[in-house]
């Protein structure tokens, strides 16, 4: 019985010693290229999806119509689209990263789900919202209004039905349009 206590003991006092000279040496995968730990994926999607279950967001305070669609798009294109591409053209970026950035806007190759759009709104609006921790998804809460927020999270969710014309304009990467402007007045003389 003492050498099986004895034992536990040096477990507890060598098992901190061995996992640092394992993180000293350099082997672990840090690489984006590196061959990831056995069941990474799994160990990290547990608890992403555990935490956005427990913080689950209901109806998006905003409605889906044009102007929220188009404001969505603008939002894409200027904070999105560089890791995970641009309406029919895909990002250099994203299937660099690890784990690759997804492409929100390519079908995937069942139904007719483009992106995330068979993911709730307020599920988007967390992961926009919150970031997720080593992917190279930044937080937006403090960066995007809670509107702005939603209504990139409707234009995902959105991906795969018709969107406005000026809404797919922006997402091809193509200049916003200017916004309406009076002339100004002519000088008195």
């Amino acid at each position: 019985m003492g050498k099986v206590l004895l034992g536990i003991i040096l477990g507890f006092i060598l098992a901190p010693f061995v996992v640092l000279a394992y993180l000293e040496f350099g082997k672990v995968p840090v690489a984006v290229a590196d061959t990831p730990f056995p069941q990474e994926k799994l160990i990290a999607q547990i608890p992403l999806n555990a935490r956005m279950e427990r913080e689950k967001i209901g109806t998006p305070p905003i409605a889906v119509n044009e102007a929220n669609l188009i404001a969505g798009a603008q939002i894409y294109r200027d904070d999105c689209a560089v890791c995970h591409g641009y309406h029919g053209s895909p990002s250099r970026y994203g299937p660099h990263m690890y784990p690759p950035a997804p492409p929100l806007w390519e079908k995937h190759h069942t139904g007719d789900v483009v992106g995330v759009s068979d993911d709730p709104p307020g599920e988007t609006y967390w992961k926009v919202y919150n970031g997720i921790r080593l992917t190279g998804m930044p937080e937006y809460k403090n960066i995007l209004s809670d509107t702005q927020l939603w209504q990139v999270s409707l234009l995902l969710a959105n991906a795969n039905k018709p969107l406005p014309p000026a809404a797919l304009d922006i997402l091809h990467g193509k200049p916003a349009p200017a916004p309406a402007t009076p002339a100004p007045a002519a000088k008195k003389q």
